[in-house]
């Protein structure tokens, strides 16, 4: 039989299974098993940081193995160059820009996603999965007045999870403390968390202040509370037998995922698996340091690539890997100086994060948005290479299309053909946002409005698209995009502006340049 066949067939009978009866289920139970689901999600990723997508500098075997034992695709897009924006997408299947208060978030925010929105995992509830999220979160936490020594809610459990083991932000962020379905991990009450975004705590030492304390230099942005010598963003008193080690973080969440496969190994469970790196703070753990030759930045990749390892071990050892469908992906494009001195920069040598791509993070040229994106099924999917645009934001129609439901969302198509490798084409147009500014991605063309500000964001050396005029490329034949042709076909660019309009009203354009925090 051949393995397209093989791939229909499974989903039909995953089909035919979620249509059944309850006493018809017992039966079809037999013939049809619900495939887990696992999305591995990367922070700050590159395109062009794995060896499958063209790194020669780097070797990211592990991550290959998904790449060139599943489908590759190359036109795989984060909904945004910016983290919040695309785990809420990721979640919610909405377009971040819809959602006012969808932008990079402090450790302080309030919930972004309302209690009564639909989600991937509430949607996999629904269809009797049990759902768990590890690792980076970063879409906010209660109502924004967050008492850190009370059970916080809401949280990830009120929004379809059923577990949760989280940092609240980003780890160069406050509270540098772990919390399982809302409560702060070793949390001692004589000892009370207090943070602030706005002012600090008396007596407490800042890496403004006190540099002498800090085992690594601030370059912008990072000078508030110092934990583990990291000068944060952000600052913070009490806590401390419940802050994390930054140094071991990623050991720590591959424990704790491989202990949720171990215990929902019967299934079927969905595990949304958030890593905190490439991120700054880039704190390899020892045995990772200096293996990359590429400072910091290239040892957390490196050290990332042997969690992959592990956790697909774990999968393998537990008898999951032929019945769980795996997606690998990153929340946007590459940043080198992202707040810290780390010698991202100054030992980067030939590597090229981005790839052939122009722009990075907080960019809306490609870089920002096109990310590794990979998705793997042991036996039903066929490796290969595959062209179609897809995007985070389908997951959740895509997803429900696999396991019977028929939850969607005005943004999220249902992309199952492409993601399962049956099919090379997948959307036809795709809007893009960075910090607040949108461009549209229709077919092989790519369109940027005018937007004020900066061509550079100086703080991170990044292009960020921002231009007085249009901007125009065929990213099938000028994938660097070098040659605007907003000029040269007025055709095509007011074709693209009719379809951009169509979805998004007004051009904003009165957006200033990128806001780093």
């Amino acid at each position: 039989m051949h393995i397209k066949s093989k791939i229909l067939l499974g989903l039909t009978s995953v089909s035919l299974f979620w249509g059944c009866s309850s006493s018809e289920k017992e039966t079809a139970e037999t013939e049809a098993t619900k495939p887990n689901i696992v999305i591995i999600y990367m922070d700050d990723l590159g395109y062009g940081d794995l060896s499958s997508y063209g790194a020669t500098e780097l070797s990211t075997p592990n991550m290959d193995k998904l790449a060139n034992g599943g489908i590759r695709f190359t036109n795989g897009y984060a909904s945004s160059a910016t983290c919040t924006p695309s785990r809420y997408a990721l979640l919610t299947g909405v377009y971040p820009w819809r959602n006012a208060d969808a932008k990079i978030l402090p450790g302080t925010a309030p919930l972004l996603i309302s209690t009564s929105q639909m989600t991937v995992p509430k949607m996999l509830n629904g269809q009797g999965y049990e759902t768990g999220v590890v690792g980076k979160w970063h879409l906010g936490l209660g109502d924004g007045n967050v008492d850190w020594n009370q059970h916080i809610s809401p949280s990830p459990n009120e929004v379809g999870f059923d577990y949760s083991y989280i940092m609240a932000a980003t780890q160069d962020r406050v509270p540098t403390v772990y919390i399982e379905n809302g409560n702060v991990v070793n949390l001692d009450p004589n000892d009370p968390i207090e943070v602030d975004y706005d002012k600090n705590f008396e007596g407490e030492p800042t890496g403004k202040d006190n540099p002498e304390l800090t085992t690594m230099k601030w370059h912008h942005g990072h000078n508030n509370s110092i934990v583990n010598g990291i000068p944060r963003i952000g600052f913070m008193k009490g806590g401390e037998a419940a802050k994390w080690s930054d140094v071991d973080m990623a050991d720590h969440f591959l424990e704790i995922a491989q202990s949720y496969v171990k215990s929902h190994k019967e299934g079927p469970f969905f595990l949304y698996y958030a890593f905190q790196q490439p991120h700054v703070p880039r704190t390899p753990n020892p045995r990772f340091v200096g293996k990359s030759g590429m400072g910091p930045r290239g040892d957390v990749i490196l050290e990332a690539d042997w969690m992959v390892g592990e956790f697909m071990k774990t999968l393998e050892d537990e008898g999951l890997l032929e019945n769980t469908l795996i997606i690998f992906t990153s929340d946007n494009g590459p940043v080198l100086n992202d707040g810290y001195y780390d010698d991202a920069v100054e030992k980067l040598g030939n590597h090229t994060p981005a790839g052939a791509l122009r722009g990075g993070k907080y960019s809306l040229f490609e870089a920002g948005t096109r990310v590794p994106f990979m998705v793997y099924w042991k036996g039903r999917i066929q490796p290969q290479v595959s062209d179609a645009l897809v995007c985070q934001v389908d997951f959740l129609s895509s997803l429900a299309a696999l396991t019977g439901s028929t939850d969607t969302s005005e943004d999220s198509e249902n992309l199952l053909s492409a993601f399962m490798g049956e099919e090379k084409t997948g959307r036809s147009e795709l809007m893009l946002e960075a910090t607040g500014r949108t461009a549209l991605r229709k077919g092989e063309w790519i369109m940027i409005p005018p937007y004020n500000g900066g061509a550079v964001q100086q703080s991170v050396n990044i292009e960020v698209g921002n231009d007085k005029n249009y901007q125009l490329y065929n990213l099938t034949n000028d994938i660097g995009q070098a040659d605007n042709m907003a000029e040269s076909n007025p055709e095509k660019l007011e074709e693209m502006i009719a379809a951009y309009t169509a979805i998004r009203g007004d051009m904003n354009s009165n957006i200033e340049d990128v806001v780093l925090k």
